[in-house]
């Protein structure tokens, strides 16, 4: 059972609020506009302790606080898919205990020195892991990489890329991690929304890699990736009801202050029984991601319920911020409305970390009716 004060970390919620209040939300629309957020601001969030959370301190339920308050005191999905990609960059790393690759990239990354990504996703294989076809071959002290990445978050600005690749069979039992730095190339991607956080397509031509870059054993990669694809869903459903609740704390700030035939629109109780409905899914939401967060933690077998949570909260999020950009009318439409930016970005979290259809299959088989 959660105990409220477990969710309740006061300085940690401040300092988060603190930071996102002055350092990203004056900055935000100048980022969209630019495509990507600063190193600045990585270095920053390192002066705070906020990239080392879940790795050097805290845990999962300390991100999980990180995650909400920085959507909720204005920040966004796309923020944290920029400033946080160390989430899913580093973690094989980690976890690997390889001391060397540690020194070289995850510290470094929690420094706000280098940014990270992770590399998974190709043209023919997305949520099919298994099936990856970029090409690794051990050539003496080197592999020689030769594929293609899409849809790879903070792979413009990446100082390097944990790259999954096939070193052995085809199928799982083939695939290895690989640390790349540099000798490919980067085609910048433009997207519905997530404007700030910069999005690419990795070209590998002949690329040399120092075999010591390998991440744990060769052909041992598909279960790294795996284990960490648990913390993404879950911190994926948690930016989904944070999203979903800062858009309910707009729309209600605005229905008060929006009068319509001499009333505050709130006062209609189309529009209350509206936010009401709103404000019922984001709580079961949360209620539901935030117990599964807390099995996760605790090391539990819980992947049909981390699908579950995953999944709710997106429907969730996407009926929420719906009906706040309905809710704000006209506003709600135009580029200056914050929901209208939430309502873009809302729309990768039922794709991203796992489509919601696969979340749904992969449920359906741990549960025997597949």
């Amino acid at each position: 059972m959660i105990t409220k004060d477990l969710y309740e970390r006061k300085e940690l919620r401040q300092l988060v609020k603190d930071f996102t209040r002055n350092e990203i939300v004056p900055h935000l629309d100048e980022w969209e506009r630019q495509g990507e957020v600063p190193r600045e601001l990585h270095k920053k969030a390192a002066e705070l302790d906020l990239l080392g959370i879940g790795f050097e301190h805290g845990d999962l339920l300390d991100s999980v606080v990180l995650t909400e308050e920085i959507i909720q005191s204005g920040g966004s999905s796309g923020v944290m898919a920029a400033l946080f990609t160390l989430g899913i960059a580093i973690p094989h790393i980690w976890q690997s205990g390889n001391q060397d690759l540690i020194e070289r990239f995850a510290k470094p990354a929690i420094r706000g020195e280098k940014i990270g990504s992770l590399a998974v996703t190709e043209p023919g294989a997305g949520s099919d892991v298994a099936g990856i076809r970029t090409k690794a071959v051990r050539e003496g002290d080197h592999y020689i990489v030769n594929g293609t990445k899409t849809f790879i978050t903070s792979g413009c600005r990446a100082d390097f890329v944990t790259t999954a690749v096939r070193t052995g069979e085809k199928g799982y039992k083939g695939i290895s991690l690989l640390v790349i730095e540099d000798g490919f190339t980067r085609r910048k991607l433009d997207k519905m929304g997530w404007h700030c956080s910069d999005t690419a397509e990795l070209h590998f031509d002949d690329v040399h890699v120092p075999a010591k870059n390998l991440v744990g054993e060769e052909n041992q990669g598909f279960a790294l990736i795996m284990q960490q694809f648990q913390v993404e869903r879950i911190t994926m459903a948690v930016e989904a009801y944070a999203t979903a609740q800062r858009a309910l704390d707009l729309t209600v700030e605005w229905t008060r202050n929006r009068e319509t035939f001499g009333k505050p629109l709130i006062k209609n109780q189309v529009v209350s029984h509206k936010l009401a409905e709103m404000a019922q899914k984001i709580d079961l939401a949360r209620t539901y991601t935030r117990e599964v967060a807390a099995r996760v933690n605790r090391n539990e077998e819980c992947v049909t319920e981390v699908c579950f949570a995953k999944n709710a909260a997106v429907q969730a999020c996407s009926e929420v911020v719906d009906a706040a950009v309905q809710l704000h009318g006209g506003m709600g439409y135009m580029r200056e409305s914050e929901v209208e930016r939430h309502y873009r970005d809302a729309r990768i979290l039922g794709i991203g970390g796992g489509a919601s259809e696969v979340m749904t299959e992969l449920a359906a088989r741990r549960l025997g009716f597949a």
